[in-house]
This record gives C-alpha cells, sequence and structure tokens, in this order.
C-alpha cells in the first residue's frame, strides 16, 4: 500500500453558471455512467509517480483545469508493504467527524450516527465538476455492483457539496441518483464546509467567478475511507480505478482496519 504524508491532493475545475449546467451533465450528453471506469481520464505522469518501487517522497503537482493554479500533495510510495489494501495510506488515523451539516432534504445530518457500523467513504466535490467527481462517484457505484450485497449493504457513500449555492438539496438529490440511490447527499453553508474540509485536511477554495463568466472551484480529491471503528487509514486519490475499489471494499468491511 502507498502512504500518503499529506491528503490534500486538489484539482481546480471550471464549470459554466447556465441552468443546464446545474444537472452536472453537458448539454446533448448522457448522465455520467456506471460501468467499468474505462472511460475515465487517466493521468500517465500520477501512473509513473506511484509505478516507483522503493519507498520515496515526491510532490504530486495537478495543474488547475481552467484557473492554472497548482496544489501539491506529497506522497510515499510504499511497494514493500505487506498490506492488502491498494489504497494511499495516511501517515496518522483520521478520526470520522460528525460533520453537523444538511442532507439533501435539508434535514440535520450527523455523520457518525447516520454511517454507524459501516464503512464510510466520504467525498468532497460538486454536481459541475466536469470530470474527476462524476467519474469518482461512478467508480465507486460500479464496485459496490460488483461486491457481494452482504458487503454492499455495510458501506455508505458520502458527497459533500464545496459548492451549495449551486447545489440545491434537490439538485444534489438528482445527480447522485444518476450513480446510485443509496449515496448520502451533504450540504451547509461554504463557511461550514470549509471548516469541515479544513479539519481533515482536505484543501478547498472558494468559487471564483472569472471575467467570462466561468467559475473555478479547487478542492481534494480523495475519497477518504473510514472504517467500522470511525477511523480512516486510507484515501482513494483521482485515477483509482474501479478493481482497486471492489478489491479493497471488502477488505475494510470484515477487517474493520486498514493498518
Amino acid at each position: 500500500m502507498r502512504t500518503s504524508q499529506d491528503a490534500g491532493e486538489a484539482v481546480s475545475e471550471a464549470v459554466g453558471d447556465d441552468a443546464d449546467s446545474t444537472a452536472g451533465a453537458r448539454p446533448g450528453t448522457d448522465p455520467p455512467g456506471r460501468g467499468s471506469g474505462g472511460g475515465r481520464p487517466r493521468h500517465p505522469a500520477r501512473r509513473r509517480l506511484f509505478a516507483v518501487p522503493l519507498v520515496m517522497a515526491f510532490a504530486l503537482v495537478l495543474a488547475g483545469c481552467a484557473s492554472g493554479t497548482e496544489s501539491a500533495v506529497t506522497i510515499v510510495d510504499d511497494s514493500g508493504a505487506t498490506n492488502e489494501l491498494r489504497g494511499t495510506a495516511l501517515a496518522q488515523p483520521v478520526d470520522k467527524p460528525a460533520l453537523n451539516l444538511v442532507d439533501t432534504a435539508g434535514a440535520p445530518l450527523d455523520l457518525r450516527s447516520r454511517t454507524a457500523g459501516k464503512v464510510t467513504l466520504l467525498f468532497f466535490g460538486y454536481t459541475n465538476c466536469p470530470d474527476v467527481c462524476p467519474t469518482t462517484m461512478a467508480d465507486i457505484a460500479a464496485a459496490l455492483d460488483t461486491v457481494p450485497a452482504s458487503v454492499r449493504s455495510r458501506i455508505a457513500t458520502v458527497f459533500v457539496t464545496t459548492d451549495p449555492e449551486r447545489d440545491t438539496g434537490e439538485v444534489l438529490s438528482r445527480w447522485l441518483n444518476q450513480f446510485d440511490p443509496s449515496f448520502i447527499g451533504v450540504r451547509g453553508t461554504l463557511a461550514q464546509i470549509r471548516a469541515q474540509a479544513d479539519a481533515l485536511g482536505i484543501p478547498l477554495e472558494d468559487p471564483v467567478r472569472q471575467p467570462n463568466g466561468i467559475f473555478t472551484v479547487t478542492h481534494g480529491t480523495q475519497v477518504m475511507a473510514f472504517t467500522t471503528d470511525d477511523r480512516a487509514r486510507v484515501v482513494y486519490l483521482a485515477g483509482t480505478q474501479v478493481a482497486d475499489y471492489a478489491h479493497d471494499l471488502p477488505i475494510l468491511v470484515n477487517t474493520g482496519k486498514t493498518t
């Protein structure tokens, strides 16, 4: 398993500010699919980074999709580890937060009680995201379709919007239902969401409107996996394949501990 000293991987993404964009799908295209993930764009530079056989530290730099800004995350490739998981290990475990935000119906949501006894996959993103967010949700949904029902029933997938002004409860619910009706959508004020992201070490910047009307949104792209003891010891970075999720989910469920 690979280890991450800083889970702050982030990407800047641009979206248009028009009515057709609020559902997260481009006009004239089908909603994001739940296939094997084969259509998902891959990042050769990132694959080369992870292929290094020795334990070394690297700065993984992801260029912004529109704004040209950059963010960095330090990755250690721990290929000699005997752990069976394919995710990226955190240097220190992270406790599952309560969040204390609201769900898509506007009801108060305590993450710990809502997902008690389940492996919880937590992701911060937004419905207008052009690539990372929909492909991540589609890949998780596809992986859930491949695992036994006894495993699937013990996994909760939680999506916290980083663009609450445009991601109303209705928009967020409709978008998540394209992937899996069991996915839990979470909202709040941007200040509340930023505070929760900061506490988890997930980068999040305010949406910035450019002169041409395009919004650029920078947010962390990692999926945090909390096991049944309410601690995360592993994350899944952008580019994680369906097969990797499908491989790890039964292990996370059955062990409740990643290290």
